[in-house]
């Protein structure tokens, strides 16, 4: 069975990250998925008349990414993403290239709980994602 690591297994410093190019086909895909047809994501002709001057992705798409860093690498299967605090600073658009990455900033070991920092940074260095994360790792009776 696959196991990802306990709050004993964790420490402060502990990262992972995912580097992800965004393509129209995930964009379409996750407004598909999730039912958000913005037309600031989905409609070119309408995109290109607002502040973003073309197409951008979904914010929250980044949150997907947190999990799948969490859930999977670190702490990894098992563990249970509880809350995330985040501030969406810059728009991602099709082509960029984000790396999303946690740190663990904090553990409370008694709670069974980690505080990670979460950051999407573009292919240029600018940071458009940025926030707090709480999860819960596995338990290991």
């Amino acid at each position: 069975m696959l196991e990802g690591k306990t709050i004993h297994e964790i420490k402060v410093g502990d990262s992972a990250q995912i580097t992800k190019t965004i393509t129209e086909e995930i964009i379409n895909d996750f407004a598909r998925v999730t039912g958000d047809t913005n037309p600031v994501h989905t409609n070119p002709a309408y995109a290109e008349k607002t502040i973003f001057k073309g197409r951008i992705a979904h914010g929250v798409y980044s949150l997907g990414i947190f999990s799948t860093i969490l859930g999977n690498i670190l702490p990894g299967y098992g563990t249970i993403y509880l809350s995330q605090e985040v501030k969406f600073l810059s728009p991602v658009r099709i082509g960029d290239t984000i790396m999303a990455k946690v740190e663990v900033i904090e553990i409370i070991p008694e709670k069974n709980r980690a505080k990670f920092k979460t950051i999407c940074i573009n292919q240029d260095g600018i940071i458009v994602v940025d926030g707090i994360a709480w999860a819960m790792p596995l338990r290991k009776e």
